[in-house]
């Protein structure tokens, strides 16, 4: 069985978060690696930050439940993003045996996109 959450936002938000908080909105939503890799472009951290609340959909929480850095979007060696969970979004995930994640972003100039699929087992016992 799959979930699936998805977000969209204007880039323009992001743009103006940074202008105002700088890095505290940085360190606040954004891990480290996150924030090398976007290196300030507010369009891909408009993107990592639509596949959060994405994740956090998906897990039927929303952002609150879960912080903002217990969902990290990385990128395997060819450039693939991926999604690594920390904290209460792990635990969480683990009690819903949600175990394989799927992850995809895109952008305009704009506005970005994230959505995420999460599997569960057939068998895992915890379908409704």
């Amino acid at each position: 069985m799959a979930v699936v959450g998805i977000d969209l936002l204007e880039i323009e938000r992001v743009r103006r978060s940074l202008d105002r908080f700088g890095e505290r909105f940085l360190s606040r939503i954004f891990t480290e690696q996150e924030q090398r890799y976007c290196n300030g472009r507010a369009a891909s951290l408009a993107a990592r930050f639509a596949v959060k609340e994405a994740v956090a959909k998906a897990l039927g929480t929303g952002i609150g439940d879960v912080g903002w850095r217990d969902i990290e979007v990385v990128n395997q060696e060819n450039g693939r993003p991926d999604v690594v969970l920390h904290g209460n979004a792990r635990r969480i995930a683990a009690e819903q045996g949600l175990q394989h994640w799927s992850i995809s972003v895109t952008h305009t100039k704009t506005q970005a996109a994230g959505i995420a699929v999460a599997m569960r087992p057939l068998n895992s016992g915890t379908e409704t």
